[in-house]
C-alpha cells in the first residue's frame, strides 16, 4: 500500500469511531472522513435513491439514542418520514430545543450513562435504535465510554421492557470485521472499537429472544445522501459513506424482514471505487 493511501485510510477510519456522535458524546467529537480501500457492487434490492419517499414503518414509536447529531439526527428524520413517532433521549438544552420543534418527536431529557433515564424514556416504544459513539475524545476519570455503557443501557432496557426490535450502530473494525481495518488504523482505534464490540457481544450473546440488527458503517462523511450506499455481510468490506446514507440504511434495516440477527457493514461503493481502483467486489445485502 502506498504511504499516501495508508495515511488517508488512517484519517478515514478515525471517523468510524465517531459513528453517529450524539448528545452524550463530548462536543466536537464528530469529524469527517476521507477515503478507504473499498469494493464495488450494485445497490441492494430495495435501496432507495436520495429524495425517494420513505416506505411506511412497521413500528409506531421508536426510541432513538444519539438522535441529536450525526447519523442519529438523520435517523430521526428518516423515522418521521416513514411515519413513526420518535422518542429521543437528549442531554443538552440545544438538542432538546431542536428536536422538540419537530412534529412527531417526544424529547426525554437524560444521560445515556444513567440506566433509569434510558429505561424511562424507552418505556412505551416498540423498537429502539442506538447510534451513540464517543469517538476518540478523552474519556472521563472513570474510564467509561458511551460506546459500551450507553449502548449497553439501551440493550438492557429493551430487554427489561420487552422491546424486541433493536438496531445497534457500531463500526467497521468491530468483531468479525476486524480484519477489514489496516493494522495501524486498528491500533489507533482499538479502545473505541473494543468498547463498541463489547456492546455488540451483549446483544448477540444474551438477548437471544430479541430481533436485533447490527450496522457497522465505514468512514463517515458529512455530505448529502448519494442513494448508492449499501449494506453487505462481507466482513472485509471497508469504505466511506455519508452519514445521511447510513441513516437511510438503518431505517430500512429496522423495517426489513431480512435483517433479523444480521451483522451488516455499511459502505458506499460509488465513493470508494473512485478512490481505489484495486478494490474487489462484494455482494450487497438484499433488504427486500
Amino acid at each position: 500500500m502506498m504511504p499516501t493511501l495508508r495515511t488517508a485510510l488512517l484519517f478515514a477510519l478515525a471517523a468510524i469511531a465517531a459513528s453517529a456522535v450524539s448528545a452524550f458524546a463530548p462536543i466536537g467529537s464528530e469529524s469527517t472522513s476521507h477515503s478507504y480501500r473499498h469494493a464495488t457492487s450494485p445497490p441492494a434490492t430495495g435501496l432507495r435513491m436520495a429524495g425517494d419517499a420513505a416506505p411506511a414503518s412497521k413500528y409506531s414509536k421508536v426510541f432513538v439514542a444519539g438522535g441529536s447529531r450525526g447519523v442519529g439526527r438523520a435517523v430521526v428524520d428518516g423515522l418521521l418520514s416513514a411515519g413513526s413517532e420518535v422518542v429521543a433521549l437528549v442531554r443538552t438544552d440545544e438538542a432538546e430545543a431542536e428536536l422538540s420543534a419537530l412534529d412527531g418527536v417526544t424529547v426525554a431529557r437524560g444521560d445515556a450513562f444513567d440506566y433509569k433515564a434510558v429505561e424511562g424514556a424507552m418505556d412505551g416504544c416498540d423498537a429502539a435504535i442506538t447510534t451513540m459513539g464517543q469517538g476518540t475524545d478523552p474519556v472521563g476519570e472513570d474510564g467509561k465510554r458511551v460506546d459500551y455503557v450507553g449502548n449497553n443501557n439501551v440493550i438492557e432496557a429493551a430487554g427489561i421492557l420487552g422491546v424486541t426490535r433493536v438496531v445497534l450502530v457500531t463500526s467497521i473494525g468491530c468483531g468479525s470485521s476486524k480484519e477489514a481495518a489496516p493494522p495501524s488504523v486498528f491500533e489507533v482505534l482499538k479502545d473505541v472499537l473494543a468498547a463498541k464490540e463489547r456492546a455488540e457481544n451483549v446483544l448477540i450473546k444474551y438477548y437471544t429472544n430479541m430481533n436485533w440488527t447490527i450496522v457497522r458503517p465505514g468512514g463517515l462523511k458529512s455530505e448529502p445522501a448519494t442513494g448508492t450506499a449499501i449494506l453487505t455481510e462481507n466482513n472485509l468490506a471497508i469504505g466511506s459513506i455519508h452519514r445521511e446514507d447510513v441513516a437511510d440504511l438503518v431505517v430500512q434495516a429496522l423495517n426489513s424482514g431480512n435483517t433479523e440477527r444480521k451483522i451488516l457493514s455499511a459502505v458506499d461503493p460509488e465513493i470508494s471505487a473512485s478512490a481505489n481502483a484495486e478494490a474487489s467486489a462484494f455482494e450487497a445485502f438484499a433488504l427486500a
